[in-house]
């Protein structure tokens, strides 16, 4: 069964093509691209959204994997969570995001304070349905730092770096990212989908 991500980020796409041997297609070369409305409460009800939304549209010869993701802020009450990719408002770029985080830190009068990425990925195949986690923790700091990564990258610092994740090489980030915690999580799932 092939693989296709629901998704149109480049950023979240390359992510898995890196950490994912096997060949992962993005949905819109098949489908051409189209918005998927992301009405969900939490980070799996909309990682399962995306899934079921293209599982329906390919039929049964697919694994279709969605991942949703975002970073919160305890001092914020955890935003900007599951709306971080629309933080700044709905056709909000990364930069536009990343900058109206950048002013509600500083509006608190914090030069730093504890963060957390948060990634679930979801599984739909004709077997069912799986989602899995992982997390991410460290801080946000008051400015941006680094060139690399996208969304918040250039303004969170890893737990046991000094270094942002838009400083970090990608293969840094690769190890110690929500995203691969949980896509370490999802592989054997995927492997045993692939061979039934």
């Amino acid at each position: 069964m092939k693989m296709v991500l629901a998704t149109g980020n480049k950023g979240k796409l390359r992510e898995f093509r890196n950490m994912c041997k096997n060949e992962v297609v993005p949905f819109s070369d098949l489908l051409g691209a189209f918005d998927i409305v992301e009405d969900g409460e939490t980070f799996a009800q909309n990682a399962l959204i995306k899934a079921h939304t293209i599982y329906e549209k390919l039929g049964s010869d697919y694994i279709v994997i969605a991942d949703d993701s975002g970073i919160s802020l305890p001092v914020l009450g955890g935003e900007p969570g599951i709306y971080s990719a629309r933080y700044a408002g709905e056709d909000a770029t990364d930069k536009e995001n990343l900058f109206k985080l950048v002013d509600a830190v500083k509006a608190k009068g914090l030069k730093e304070t504890p963060a957390y990425y948060t990634a679930a990925i979801a599984i739909v195949s004709k077997y069912g349905e799986y989602v899995v986690h992982g997390w991410m923790y460290g801080k946000v700091i008051d400015e941006v730092r680094g060139e690399k990564g996208f969304g918040y990258d250039p303004m969170f610092i890893p737990a046991g770096f000094d270094k942002t994740l838009g400083e970090l090489d990608d293969d840094v980030k690769s190890t110690i990212s929500h995203r691969s915690k949980a896509l370490v999580l999802a592989k054997p799932i995927i492997e045993m989908l692939q061979n039934k």
